[in-house]
């Protein structure tokens, strides 16, 4: 042993100076210990954790554990989690000028993770084909709507509790086709170099991502209702912050609520099979927030959980208690459904109370304020489409419904409110102004449709009083487009602002009143007899804005039309009295005096379009068997015919108020006359459409008194030409106007395209037979050059429409022309 060890002493000595003695040598490193060969992973084997989630990995707990490495993102999945039903939701946080708002919802689905082996599946979840009683039939219907897999990950490690990790950064980082929001962005592709995972927020039962997400432009927005972007959207890209959320969705849905067409909820629709009806049933579950009895006992109980609005930390401060405010005016329509302080509004905790509050975090209801000019606010909830139960509602209000609301007030109400005659409106208006758009809004988030019936519950003599507008509102629901009191006048004292009203009371009352009962159809009688309170009590009638119903109308106010405009238009004079002082102000231009003569235009056509609607309208009660009488019924004749009659007297005559001087030397003299015939060539368009002629023919058809569209046409003709009656006819620019107008629109009804089939063509040929006749007799009778110009130009329109010009065959198709080269 130690000979061998001399021996091998002394050769290394040998090769040591043999080695230095060699000229241009270099010196050698110690001989390195040999590695071992790297051992091969097995097809199928995972990697160490360690080597996945090393040292570097920020890691946060959470409904899953969640790993962030540089720039990669893993998801540690608890087993027991796999196969549960998850709410998937997108939202643009925030986007560049010109491209909408923060807070924009993308998109939102049910997605669960299951595993096969080595792979993760993200799987969206369908529940519009449901079974119910007949285990063969589930089997069919579970055979029938598979779970489409829109995800795919490999499993790269366990955990020592065997939790597999997933590595998911493409999942936030390139607007993966089933949560894009590139379509809202104009976007074409993801430039990965300027896209990343922003921040990630684990909690117990959700999962808040945020990533930077830019993209390379490839055209205008899809879909946006913001129009062209404006501002600096004009580069090659387009940069969002991109909010994902994913929540646990309760192991035990909420017990659905059957939806019904007598009260207006949002609802989730589905196909369910095996009923006793022996087909496929329709059905539907209302959007409604889960609210439980803490004595289920008590007639008025506090809820186990109320529902909480947080104002958003960006709403300005002077706006915030008037929001909560409108918030808790939900209050008592919550007592009549049995629960006391069900909701309520809070500011949101500081940042130093709690640093990881967001209000993208799915578990938040959210008043959300946007910088943005949009004119307008929104109102939308997400929820469970297995039961319709409410997760969240983020309320946006843009910034730009300040200036809606203080237009609608000044055009509609300043008559009657001295505040509102001078602008700007002072604080305490506008927060009156502003408490009533939260309201709204906040109903839909509740789960409330539009009931547009609501604003035509009151009659004009209900909305002058002042003891019964301050006790019931102006219209019967804040969920109706009624808007400001424009039937009071000047010395009413009436209200002028809507509130939570009696149908919205009864319709939450309906929708939220705990009923005991093992299924959703074990709820019906209950539910019935409080929804059968509509047959004696009309207050509480819904309307969701099928064509026809003269009673279901967008701005509107008033059971009678007619009476309602006649004060209306009494207003909108009153107005031009103090149009220039109230919007001009000394050094500056007269732009706001041009936007709101404008919308005392719009004003004026929307009150006379509401009469226009009892023309042939068919008012519609959603009565049930044994729940009241007839469905439809059709308004009267003598209505009809007086609602004609109002028309040609206050919409086809010249508005000579609004034909002011004083404003248009301000703001421009042209385009008045066009104005005035816009206004009345929309109103004898409307009076004459196939729609509206084909319900009076239908109604004729029935048999009885009714107003026929032979009488409709003549009352029309006679009111147009009314001036030919004049012993010396003398037609000024306006009714010339008018009636060129009247026979464009008679030439559109007989030929080309737009021509009719009905009873009114030859009503119509009867009726310009007959108004030749006159204008002939009517041109022996004036004296005035620019009469007879036009009577002989009319009668030229009436040959021709009896005689059209042949139209001209499209010119043939050029035959391609073949060169050799």
């Amino acid at each position: 042993m130690h000979t061998s060890t001399l021996r091998q002493v002394i050769a290394l000595a040998c090769l040591t100076l043999l080695s230095g003695s060699a000229p241009g040598a270099l010196a050698q490193d110690p001989p390195k210990p040999e590695e071992k060969p790297k051992q091969e992973r097995k097809p199928g084997e995972l990697k160490k954790y360690d080597e996945v989630i090393t040292k570097e990995a920020k890691s946060q707990g959470g409904m899953f554990k969640v790993h962030q490495i540089g720039d990669k993102m893993f998801f540690e999945i608890p087993p027991e989690l796999l196969g549960r039903d998850m709410f998937w939701s997108t939202e643009i946080a925030e986007l560049p000028a010109g491209f909408g708002y923060g807070g924009t919802a993308a998109g939102e689905r049910v997605v669960s993770w299951t595993r096969r082996n080595t792979k993760i599946f993200l799987r969206s979840r369908d529940f519009s084909v449901r079974s119910v009683g007949d285990p063969r039939m589930d089997e069919s219907v579970r055979a029938s709507t598979l779970d489409t897999i829109i995800g795919s990950f490999d499993v790269v490690t366990e955990s020592e509790q065997k939790w597999p990790v997933i590595e998911v950064t493409s999942l936030f980082t390139t607007d993966p086709k089933d949560f894009a929001v590139k379509g809202q962005l104009g976007g074409a592709t993801v430039d990965k170099d300027s896209t990343y995972i922003d921040r990630v927020k684990a909690f117990p039962e959700n999962i808040e991502t945020r990533s930077q997400i830019t993209f390379n432009r490839g055209g205008a927005p899809d879909g946006s209702p913001f129009g062209p972007p404006r501002g600096g959207s004009n580069a090659s890209t387009a940069t969002a912050i991109v909010h994902y959320s994913i929540a646990l969705l309760p192991e035990k849905p909420m017990m659905g609520r059957l939806a019904d067409s007598r009260v207006g909820y949002f609802s989730e629709g589905f196909s369910e099979y095996g009923r006793p009806e022996h087909k496929v049933m329709d059905r539907e579950y209302i959007a409604r927030y889960r609210l439980e009895k803490k004595d289920p006992r008590a007639a008025l109980s506090h809820p186990v959980e109320p529902i909480v609005y947080y104002v958003s930390r960006e709403v300005p401060e002077k706006w915030r208690e008037y929001i909560k405010q409108g918030i808790e005016d939900w209050q008592p329509a919550f007592e009549q459904a049995g629960f006391k302080n069900a909701i309520l509004a809070k500011d949101p905790p500081t940042r130093e109370e709690d640093p990881f509050w967001d209000p993208e975090d799915s578990r938040y209801s959210v008043i959300r304020w946007a910088p943005t000019p949009t004119e307008n606010a929104m109102g939308p909830h997400i929820h469970d489409p297995r039961s319709g139960e409410i997760l969240s509602a983020h309320v946006i209000m843009w910034h730009n419904v300040l200036k809606l609301l203080e237009s609608w007030y000044f055009v509609q109400a300043s008559p009657m409110d001295p505040r509102a005659r001078k602008l700007p409106f002072s604080e305490e208006l506008m927060g009156e102004l502003v408490r009533y758009v939260t309201a709204h809004e906040v109903g839909h988030t509740l789960g409330l449709q539009h009931n547009f019936k609501a604003s035509s519950s009151y009659t004009v003599q209900q909305l002058r009083d002042r003891a019964f507008t301050e006790k019931f509102g102006t219209e019967a629901s804040i969920m109706d487009y009624g808007r400001m009191n424009y039937v009071a006048q000047p010395g009413d004292g009436a209200a002028l602002i809507p509130i939570v009203g009696p149908y919205d009371k009864f319709a939450i009352e309906w929708g939220y009143t705990p009923i005991a009962s093992a299924n959703p159809d074990g709820e019906k009688p209950e539910l019935d007899k409080i929804a059968s309170r509509q047959v004696l009590d009309p207050t509480l009638r819904f309307g969701g804005g099928r064509g026809g119903d003269p009673t279901v109308q967008t701005e509107d106010l008033g059971s009678d039309p007619v009476a309602a405009t006649t004060l209306g238009l009494k207003n909108i004079d009153r107005v031009m009295t103090f149009l220039v002082p109230a919007t001009t102000k000394f050094g500056e231009n007269y732009s706001q005096l041009a936007d709101l003569y404008g919308e005392l235009w719009g004003q004026r056509s929307q009150e006379l379009n509401h009469v226009l609607g009892m023309v042939a309208g068919i008012v519609e009660t959603d009565y049930h068997s044994g729940r009241g009488g007839d469905v439809f019924v059709p308004v009267s004749p003598e209505r009809q015919a007086g609602a004609v009659d109002f028309l040609i007297e206050n919409a086809l005559v010249t508005p000579k108020t609004l034909i002011s001087g004083d404003i248009l030397r301000k703001i421009g003299m042209t385009g008045v006359a066009d104005r005035v015939l816009g206004s009345q060539r929309g109103i004898m368009s409307q009076l004459l459409s196939e729609g509206r002629v084909k319900r009076m023919l239908d109604l004729q058809a029935f048999g009885g008194a009714t107003y026929t569209v032979s009488e409709l046409s003549r009352d029309l003709l006679d009111g147009v030409w009314i001036d030919l009656n004049s012993p010396a006819p003398n037609v000024d620019i306006y009714r010339r106007n008018l009636q060129r107008a009247y026979l464009d629109i008679a030439d559109g009804r007989l030929n080309g395209a737009g021509a009719t089939t009905t009873d009114l063509r030859p009503i119509l040929f009867g009726n310009l037979e007959d108004l030749r006749g006159r204008l002939f007799r009517a041109k022996l009778k004036t004296s005035d050059r620019m009469t007879r110009l036009h009577i002989d130009d009319c009668m030229r329109k009436i040959d021709r429409i009896f005689d059209p010009l042949p139209q001209a065959a499209p010119a043939p198709a050029q035959a391609p022309i073949f060169r050799s080269g």
